[in-house]
């Protein structure tokens, strides 16, 4: 069987979250009025903070405002293959580059965990040699991408559910996984090798407890 290398991505991987970086790429090249929309973004975080909107529901907002009520199929791909290629150049922590190659070396299957929109993850998975992406999944009306999660939003909880669902379909030797958020320690726990990269104050202090790797990618 296979060993598993799993990664989260949004400051795992990334330097930074991607969602907002995203909606400001698509806006800009696609519709640059939209950007004067970024104000009520940030009454919608604003209500999130509150805990009046949970992170479905601000997502949603989110690609709303940025990328309007519908965007075609094919011009979701090219701007997403866009994206993961500047993302790919600028965006990524250094260890990670590193710690990928290593992964790929050691013969494991490359798997991505993530919270962000498929419909870009999978670009930059694509970009970085990944096998599989388990992401948030949007809904499609046919061709026409729409402001709605299908599903649910892949993160904490449900983020592990797909995880284990996934891990079911594919028997594997041990799994090696990686994350900076403690939304995850789930998925630490399950690993038979559990690494915090750059991580959260939280996490840290759980790492420190668990005895898990703490590793710094900057």
């Amino acid at each position: 069987m296979t060993p598993i290398a799993l990664y989260d991505m949004d400051k795992t991987i990334t330097r930074r979250a991607t969602l907002l970086p995203w909606l400001i790429f698509w806006a800009r090249a696609e519709a640059p009025w939209r950007l004067t929309l970024l104000p009520l973004l940030g009454v919608a975080t604003l209500g999130y903070a509150l805990r009046l909107l949970d992170r479905t529901q601000l997502k949603r907002i989110a690609q709303a405002l940025l990328m309007g009520p519908g965007c075609a199929r094919a011009t979701v791909a090219r701007r997403a293959a866009a994206f993961a290629a500047v993302t790919v150049a600028r965006g990524l922590w250094p260890g990670a580059v590193v710690q990928l190659a290593a992964d790929r070396a050691e013969g494991r299957t490359l798997v991505l965990a993530s919270a962000s929109y498929a419909f870009y993850v999978e670009a930059i998975a694509d970009a970085l040699g990944i096998d599989a992406v388990l992401a948030t999944e949007s809904e499609w009306d046919g061709d026409t991408l729409r402001p709605r999660v299908a599903g649910t939003n892949c993160y904490g909880a449900a983020k592990a559910v797909r995880v284990a669902a996934w891990l079911a379909e594919h028997p594997h030797a041990p799994m090696r996984f990686y994350s900076d958020h403690v939304s995850d320690a789930t998925l630490f726990e399950r690993a038979d090798e559990a690494v915090a990269v750059c991580p959260s104050p939280a996490l840290r202090r759980l790492a420190r407890s668990r005895g898990w790797r703490i590793a710094d990618w900057r």
